[in-house]
C-alpha cells in the first residue's frame, strides 16, 4: 500500500469518525434541548406555575420554552468568536458537557410545591443555560462536517449534524413514549417525568468521549498555519458580513417555526382535553405518532443534503420551503380528524419540506462566510433566525388557536414565516463549491 493509499484511507478514517462525532454529540444536544420542550407540553404547567392556573399555566410554559431561544445568540456569541480563535473542537465539548449538566439538574429540580417561586425561576435559569449552550453547538457540529467534507460533498456530510436534531427528537419523544407506557399518569407526574432528564448524564458521558477523539478542523488548521485567524471575529464579521448574517437569519425562520411545532406543540394540541380545545387523545399513541413522523424528518433531512450537493444549496431550499407552505393549513384537516393514523399523515408530509429546507443549511451557510469568521457567522445568524422562528412558535400558535378556535389558522402562521424564508433564500447567490480556506480579507463570492 502506497503513502498515498495510506493518507486516503486515513482521511476517509477520520472523515467517518468526524461524522459518527457529529451526529452522535447533535444528537445528545438536541435530545437535551427537546426534553424540555416535551415536558413543557406535558408537566411544566401543573408543576412549576400552577398559580398562573391551568390556561395561563401552559402559556407560561412555552414563554419559558421560548425565554433561552433569546440567550442562543450570546453562546454564538461567545462559541463563535473562542472558534474562530481557538478552534472549533474544543467550543464542540464544552457546550456539550454544559448542555448535560443543566438538563440534569432540572431532572432533580423541586417543583413548586416544594419549594415555592424558587422553582420556576430555577427552571428558566437552567433552560437558559440550554439555550446558551444551543447557541454555539450547531455552528461548531456545521463546521466540523463541512470544512472535513470532500467539496463535490459538502450537503451530504453537512446533513450529518442536520439530522442530530430529528434523531434528538426521535431519542426524547421515544423515552417519553416508553415512560408514559409503562408508567401511569400519577406516577408520570410525580416523578417519571424525570427519568428522561436524568438519563442525559449517560448520553453526555458518551458524547463527551467519542467528540474528544475527533481532529480539529482542516480548514482551521490551515488557517493557523497561515496566521490567519481573525484578532476580532466578530468586528470582522459585522462590519464585512452583517448582509450574509441577516440573510442567514430570514432563511431559518420558517423552518425553526414548523420544527418546534412538530416537536413541542402538536403533541399538547392532540392529547389536550376536548373540553379545553384539544383532541383529547391519549398521549402515549400521540407521543409513538410523533415518533415515527420524526424518522421522515430524518431521511429528507439527509437526502435534502445529497439533493443539494447535485442541484445546488437554494434550489433544495426553494422546493421544501414551497412544500411546506402548500401543506400548511391543509394538514390541519387531517390532525382534525382525531383518527391517530391522520395526525400521523399529517405529521410525516410535513416532514418533506421541512427536511428539504434543512439538510442543506449546514452547508450553505459555512460556504457563505469566510473562515475566519465562519463559526461567529453561522452560529449567529442560525441564533437569531430562531429566535423569531421556533422561540416563541408553540406559544404563537396556542394563542392563535385560542383567540380564532380554528386549528387551521395555525396553518396562516406557518404559512406567512414560510413565505419570509423562501424570499429570503431566493436573494442568495448560490455559494455551492466556493473554496472554504477564504479569509475576510480576500474575495468571497456572494
Amino acid at each position: 500500500m502506497t503513502a498515498e493509499t495510506m493518507t486516503t484511507v486515513d482521511r476517509r478514517a477520520e472523515q467517518r469518525k468526524v461524522l459518527a462525532g457529529t451526529v452522535v454529540g447533535t444528537t445528545i444536544e438536541w435530545y437535551d434541548f427537546f426534553i424540555y420542550a416535551q415536558a413543557a407540553g406535558a408537566v411544566f404547567a401543573t408543576l412549576y406555575f400552577a398559580p398562573a392556573g391551568e390556561t395561563v399555566g401552559q402559556i407560561v410554559a412555552w414563554a419559558s420554552l421560548g425565554i433561552s431561544f433569546l440567550f442562543r445568540p450570546l453562546g454564538a456569541i461567545v462559541a463563535g468568536h473562542l472558534g474562530d480563535k481557538l478552534g472549533r473542537k474544543r467550543m464542540l465539548v464544552l457546550t456539550l458537557i454544559l448542555m448535560g449538566i443543566s438538563t440534569a439538574l432540572i431532572g432533580v429540580l423541586p417543583t413548586y410545591a416544594q419549594i415555592g417561586i424558587a422553582a420556576p425561576v430555577l427552571l428558566i435559569l437552567l433552560r437558559v443555560m440550554q439555550g446558551f449552550s444551543a447557541g454555539g453547538e450547531w455552528g461548531g457540529a456545521a463546521l466540523m462536517s463541512v470544512e472535513h467534507a470532500p467539496t463535490n460533498k459538502r450537503g451530504f456530510f453537512g446533513a450529518y449534524p442536520q439530522i442530530g436534531v430529528p434523531l434528538g427528537m426521535i431519542l426524547a419523544t421515544a423515552t417519553m413514549w416508553v415512560i408514559t407506557t409503562v408508567l401511569s399518569e400519577e406516577q408520570f407526574l410525580a416523578w417519571g417525568w424525570r427519568i428522561p432528564f436524568l438519563f442525559s448524564i449517560v448520553l453526555i458521558l458518551v458524547g463527551y468521549f467519542i467528540r474528544r477523539a475527533v481532529e480539529e478542523s482542516p480548514v482551521f488548521k490551515e488557517l493557523q498555519q497561515r496566521k490567519g485567524e481573525s484578532a476580532t471575529p466578530l468586528k470582522t464579521l459585522f462590519a464585512k458580513h452583517a448582509k450574509q448574517v441577516i440573510q442567514a437569519a430570514l432563511i431559518f425562520i420558517a423552518n425553526n417555526a414548523a420544527g418546534y411545532l412538530l416537536i413541542a406543540f402538536f403533541a399538547a394540541y392532540a392529547t389536550r382535553p376536548v373540553a379545553e380545545g384539544g383532541l383529547g387523545l391519549e398521549r402515549p399513541p400521540v407521543l409513538l405518532a410523533t415518533t415515527l413522523a420524526s424518522f421522515g424528518w430524518l431521511g429528507f433531512t439527509l437526502y435534502g443534503g445529497i439533493l443539494s450537493d447535485r442541484i445546488g444549496r437554494v434550489r433544495t431550499f426553494q422546493i421544501g420551503y414551497v412544500l411546506l407552505g402548500i401543506w400548511a393549513i391543509p394538514m390541519w384537516f387531517l390532525i382534525d380528524t382525531g383518527d391517530i393514523f391522520m395526525y400521523f399523515l399529517a405529521l410525516f408530509l410535513m416532514t418533506v419540506g421541512l427536511g428539504l429546507s434543512y439538510g442543506p443549511q449546514a452547508a450553505l451557510y459555512s460556504e457563505m462566510f469566510p473562515a475566519d469568521v465562519r463559526y461567529s457567522g453561522v452560529s449567529i445568524g442560525y441564533a437569531i433566525g430562531a429566535i423569531f422562528g421556533g422561540a416563541f412558535a408553540p406559544m404563537i400558535a396556542d394563542l392563535v388557536f385560542k383567540s380564532t378556535g380554528q386549528s387551521w389558522t395555525i396553518g396562516l402562521y406557518i404559512l406567512g414565516v414560510t413565505i419570509i424564508s423562501l424570499v429570503a433564500v431566493s436573494f442568495v447567490k448560490d455559494p455551492k463549491g466556493v473554496a472554504l480556506n477564504t479569509r475576510s480579507n480576500e474575495v468571497v463570492p456572494q
